[in-house]
């Protein structure tokens, strides 16, 4: 028995499709680059969205822009999973899994409402992605450049973060957190351990919350320290003992003593 033509012709665009995704996802032709481009710019409006739905929520249009936003970023994964060569590997990486996160705030807007700060972790995902080091950051991959954007994107995620968790859990039970200004004012001061006093969260919550942002927010400026100060290593694998990380002159592995070949920009 004869399959039906459209269900042949399915099977057959498919592979086609997932051919030409790939391509611009991950090509090297001027045309995937010019793609991947448009792509990361529209993240970063995503992004944009994100940090500023605090202040949107009041107006008419919020909604409308939501699931509009909603529709571009479930496209996008789409796009992303075809392209991908096995989709059990696709779905094992930690961006998939905040975009998939990211997504059902978007489509339940109402529902998730005291979740939806956590939409900016895409922010995080995008700094953490070798979709963006091996298109707009190519020049600087595996470089110090890179350690330290991913610092400043990593405390800068967590300073909305940690915002939102405030402004969520306090908004309408503190008389000093009347808005969202206030939850980042008071994130701000606990985490640079300033604690001018004239807000304080109340309660046992309120002082574990207080506690856990300060002490992250200590660690996340020694890591952006460290990567801006320490000598930087390379990332060349030992192909003796699998040691990740040399001096940038390193000749020898320093863990097994084999003869490297780390490349570099000398002539």
């Amino acid at each position: 028995m004869a399959e039906p033509a459209t269900e042949t012709g399915t099977r057959r665009r498919l592979p086609r499709l997932r051919v030409r995704l790939r391509e611009l996802y991950y090509g090297r032709s001027p045309r995937a680059v010019r793609f991947r481009l448009s792509v990361i710019a529209l993240d970063f409006l995503l992004i944009g969205f994100f940090i500023a739905s605090p202040f949107l929520r009041e107006y008419p249009a919020y909604l409308f822009i939501d699931y509009f936003v909603a529709l571009i970023l479930a496209l996008d994964l789409a796009a992303r999973a075809l392209a991908y060569v096995s989709l059990r590997d696709w779905l094992r990486r930690p961006s998939v899994w905040v975009d998939l996160f990211v997504l059902v705030t978007l489509l339940f807007p109402l529902w998730l409402f005291n979740l939806a700060f956590l939409r900016v972790l895409r922010l995080w995902s995008l700094f953490h992605s070798d979709f963006f080091w091996e298109t707009v950051g190519r020049r600087y991959d595996d470089t110090r450049w890179e350690d330290v954007t991913k610092a400043v994107a990593t405390l800068v995620t967590f300073v909305f973060v940690s915002t939102g968790f405030v402004y969520a859990s306090f908004a309408r039970e503190h008389p000093g957190i009347s808005g969202y200004l206030d939850a980042l004012y008071f994130t701000v001061t606990a985490l640079t351990t300033t604690g001018f006093g004239d807000i304080t969260l109340p309660g046992a919550w309120g002082k574990l919350l207080a506690i856990i942002i300060m002490i992250s927010g200590i660690t996340l400026f020694v890591r952006l320290a460290q990567t801006l100060i320490r000598p930087y290593k390379v990332r060349f694998t030992c192909p003796t003992c699998g040691l990740m990380r040399h001096d940038a002159d390193a000749v020898h592995c320093k863990a097994c003593g084999t003869l490297l070949n780390i490349p570099n920009d000398e002539v």
